[in-house]
């Protein structure tokens, strides 16, 4: 096998003059790395191992973002199987039952016995793909350990009023539908 300098020699690529200036550089370097005795630092070899570092790292981050997604992908498939078997009912009721989700007001139409579940927490509503499911409390808890804003919260009891709050004289009425 000939070197790489005899190979480019019978190409043409280079010539006698430049092949032997090249070498003369190259025992020169040699000579000065043994007399000095600090390795000679090759720039190309450095570059090298930056660039496969830094190739390194960027696979690592792009395999990061990928399993992170494969995961955010499997817990969607799990919420939805999730309240695939486990939804219950609305009826076709003619109560109005209105919830907040992502800060905008929604409503659906439910029995009366489903509206008094809600109202007592039995039953929760889990928003899936803009279409609302209601689902026992249990599987609505473990929704929400998976995503929080996939169930819609109760509304907060305010058994304790705030000092603060100028209506805290007025009662609510208990049949007040909002």
């Amino acid at each position: 096998m000939s070197s790489l300098q005899d190979q480019l020699l019978k190409a043409g690529l280079v010539d006698n003059k430049k092949a032997k200036a090249i070498s003369k550089e190259k025992r020169k370097q040699n000579k000065v790395a043994k007399k000095s005795s600090q390795p000679v630092v090759d720039e190309t070899k450095a570059a090298a191992e930056r660039a496969r570092a830094e190739k390194v790292a960027r696979d690592r981050a792009l395999n990061a973002e990928r399993e992170a997604a494969a995961q955010q992908k499997a817990i969607a498939a799990q919420i939805k199987q999730m309240v695939a078997n486990n939804k219950q009912p609305k009826g076709n009721g003619d109560v109005a039952y209105n919830f907040t989700f992502d800060k905008k007001i929604k409503s659906i139409y439910v029995t009366e016995a489903v509206r008094n579940h809600l109202a007592a927490g039995r039953l929760m509503i889990v928003g899936l793909d803009e279409q609302f499911e209601l689902v026992p409390r249990v599987i609505a808890e473990k929704i929400s350990e998976r995503n929080p804003a996939a169930v819609v919260q109760p509304p907060a009891d305010s058994a304790a009023p705030d000092e603060d709050d100028p209506y805290a004289d007025f009662q609510i009425p208990d049949d007040l539908m909002w």
